[in-house]
C-alpha cells in the first residue's frame, strides 16, 4: 500500500511541471484561436517522444502481464516512481531555463484551468486511493493516469473546452461592465490604433504627447485584444481621464471591426499595412481590409490619420465619410510632413511643415529611425485637431520615451544594444537594418528571423539576410534551421562565411559580442526574439 502511495506522489509530482509547460503553450497560442495551439503540437511533435512514454509503457507491462506477481509488480511501481520523479525535474529545469520572452501568467483564467485539469485528474486518483488492496484495479488505474499524464497536452485543451461555457459568462460580464462604463463617461475621447506594424509605439508615442496637456490613458503594453481593453477600461479608467488610446490587434478580418462595437471610437490612427501575420490573414488584400476596419468604424464627424507613402492606404476605396488627415515623408501633398531628418546614436532631429504654412518648425526625439518620425507626426497631427500648440508638440516629442524592446538602444558592458527584440516584420527589420547602418564602430545583427509570414516566410527573411549584409560586419543568427533562409541571403550578397555564426541559445550572442573588445564601439542589434512556442 504504501508504494501504490509513493507512485501516486510521484506520477503527481510529474504532472505538476508538465502541465505547467502546457497551460504555458495553450497560453501564448490565445487559447487555441485560429488552432494555433495545434499547429504548434504538430510543429513540436517530439513532446510526444519524451520519458513520460517509458512511464506509460511500464504502466502497460503492469497492467498486462504482472500484476498478479508481487516482487515483479514492486519492480514496476519503484521504477516508475523513480522515471516521474525524473520527469518532474526535467520539466521544471526546462520550464526555468526557457528563454521565456512571455512566462506563464496566472489569470483567472488559468487558474480555473488548472482547477479543471486537477479535478479530471483526481477522478482516477480517487479511486485508485479507495481500492489500494485491489492490485488488478490498482494497476489499471496505474495504466489510465500514466495515460492521461501522457497525453497532458490534449487534456488541458479539454479543460479549455469544459471551461467554455464559464468563460463566455466571464467575458459577457466584464464585457458589459465595460461598455457600461464607457457609455457613462459622455466627454471621453477614444483613439483606436492599429496597423501591421508599430502600433504600441504609435501608442505610446502619441500618449506621451497628448499628456502635456490632457490626461491620456493608453492601453498597457501590447494589450490589444477584447480581453485586454476590457481590463483597461474596468480597471484604470477613471473620471480623470480625458482620452482613451486603445490599441487594437487582430489575426483575421472582423476582429477589429468588434474591437470598434467595444470602445467606439471617434479617431483612428492607421500605422503601416504589410504582411504581419500574413499567415491567419490568408492574403495581403484580408489585412487592408482588416486594418481599414478601424476607419470604416468611425462616425461621420470623426477623423482619421493616414500615411500617403503607404500605397496600400492611398489606394483603399473608403466606405465612409470621415475627416482625413495625411502624413507623410516622402509624398509633399500632406497635411503633416517632415523634413531634413538626420540620425545619429543620440536619436533624430526633423524639421514639420503643415499644410497652408510655409513655416518649417524644428523637432527632436530621442527615438530611432524614420518610422518612429511618421509615429510622431501622427501624434502632432492629433494633438494639433485637439488644440495643443505647435511650442507645446516639440516639447512632448523632445521628452517622448523609447518603447520597451523596439529600436531601444542601451549600454551593455563593454557594447550598445539596440533592443528591437519585439516582433519583428519584414518593414521593421528594414528599418532596424537602416539605424544599424547610420551607427559607428562594429556592427552585429543578432536574429532567429521572422516568423508568422505563411509562405512568403523565407522569402522575406532571405530578403532580411541580404539587407543585413548591406550593414554588418558579424551576422549571429539564433537556431539553424530556421535562419537557412537569412544564410541564404547573406551569402547571395557576398558576406563573409567565417563572419556568419550560428547558436542555438540567445544567451551565447552575448558572449560572443563581448568577446568583440577593441578600439571600436560595438553596436549589436537584436531583432526578433521567438516565442517559446518557436524554440528549435
Amino acid at each position: 500500500m504504501l508504494l501504490y502511495i509513493i507512485l501516486i506522489i510521484a506520477l503527481i509530482f510529474c504532472l505538476r511541471f508538465k502541465n505547467k509547460k502546457a497551460l504555458h503553450m495553450l497560453q501564448q497560442n490565445l487559447y487555441n484561436e485560429n488552432n494555433r495551439y495545434f499547429k504548434w503540437l504538430f510543429k513540436n511533435y517530439k513532446v510526444f517522444l519524451d520519458l513520460d512514454l517509458v512511464l506509460l509503457l511500464i504502466s502497460l507491462v503492469g497492467v498486462c502481464v504482472i500484476y498478479d506477481l508481487e516482487f515483479l509488480s514492486d519492480i514496476c511501481q519503484w521504477s516508475m516512481a523513480v522515471i516521474a520523479f525524473l520527469i518532474g525535474f526535467i520539466w521544471d529545469r526546462r520550464i526555468k531555463y526557457d528563454q521565456n520572452k512571455k512566462p506563464l501568467v496566472y489569470t483567472a483564467r488559468v487558474k480555473r484551468l488548472i482547477l479543471t485539469t486537477s479535478i479530471l485528474y483526481l477522478i482516477p486518483i480517487l479511486l485508485m486511493v479507495f481500492n489500494l488492496d485491489n492490485a488488478r484495479f490498482c494497476w489499471l488505474i496505474i495504466f489510465i493516469f500514466s495515460v492521461l499524464i501522457y497525453l497532458n497536452f490534449f487534456i488541458v485543451y479539454i479543460a479549455k473546452v469544459i471551461n467554455t461555457p464559464i468563460e463566455k459568462g466571464v467575458y459577457l460580464y466584464f464585457k458589459n461592465k465595460a461598455k457600461s462604463k464607457l457609455h457613462d463617461m459622455k466627454n471621453l475621447k477614444v483613439i483606436g490604433i492599429t496597423g501591421s506594424y508599430g502600433k504600441t509605439s504609435s501608442k505610446n508615442i502619441l500618449s506621451d504627447i497628448l499628456n502635456i496637456k490632457y490626461n491620456a490613458l493608453p492601453t498597457p503594453k501590447n494589450l490589444n485584444t477584447p480581453n485586454g481593453l476590457m481590463i483597461t477600461i474596468n480597471n484604470h479608467l477613471d473620471k480623470f481621464t480625458d482620452i482613451f488610446i486603445a490599441e487594437m490587434g487582430a489575426y483575421v478580418r472582423g476582429e477589429i471591426r468588434d474591437l470598434c462595437k467595444l470602445v467606439r471610437p471617434k479617431y483612428g490612427i492607421l500605422t503601416k499595412i504589410g504582411t504581419a501575420h500574413l499567415e491567419s490573414f490568408g492574403s495581403e488584400e484580408n489585412i487592408v481590409k482588416a486594418k481599414f476596419e478601424l476607419i470604416e468604424s468611425l462616425p461621420s464627424d470623426g477623423v482619421a490619420v493616414l500615411n500617403r507613402d503607404d500605397e496600400k492606404q492611398v489606394n483603399y476605396k473608403l466606405k465612409n465619410d470621415v475627416k482625413l488627415l495625411w502624413i507623410g515623408i516622402e509624398e509633399d501633398d500632406v497635411d503633416v510632413r517632415a523634413i531634413n531628418i538626420k540620425c545619429s546614436s543620440k536619436g533624430t532631429s526633423f524639421d514639420v511643415v503643415f499644410k497652408g504654412d510655409d513655416t518649417k518648425y524644428s523637432f527632436e526625439t530621442k527615438l530611432l529611425g524614420n518610422h518612429n518620425v511618421y509615429n510622431i507626426l501622427a501624434g502632432i497631427a492629433l494633438g494639433r485637431e485637439f488644440g495643443i500648440s505647435i511650442s507645446e508638440l516639440q516639447s512632448a516629442v523632445k521628452s517622448v520615451r523609447p518603447t520597451e524592446h523596439r529600436l531601444e538602444l542601451k549600454r551593455l558592458g563593454n557594447f550598445y544594444q539596440i533592443d528591437d527584440a519585439y516582433n519583428s516584420n519584414p518593414v521593421g527589420a528594414e528599418n532596424a537594418c537602416k539605424v544599424l547602418g547610420m551607427m559607428p564602430g562594429i556592427k552585429v545583427v543578432v536574429t532567429p528571423g521572422m516568423i508568422e509570414l505563411g509562405d512568403k516566410e523565407a522569402y522575406y527573411n532571405k530578403i532580411f539576410g541580404e539587407q543585413i549584409a548591406d550593414v554588418a560586419d558579424y551576422a549571429v543568427l539564433i537556431g539553424e534551421n530556421k535562419t537557412k533562409p537569412i544564410k541564404e541571403g547573406l551569402l547571395t550578397k557576398g558576406f563573409d562565411k567565417e563572419k556568419i555564426i550560428v547558436f542555438n541559445d540567445v544567451r551565447d550572442a552575448y558572449t560572443f559580442i563581448r568577446r568583440l573588445t577593441g578600439k571600436e564601439e560595438v553596436y549589436a542589434l537584436f531583432e526578433n526574439d521567438l516565442p517559446d512556442t518557436y524554440n528549435e
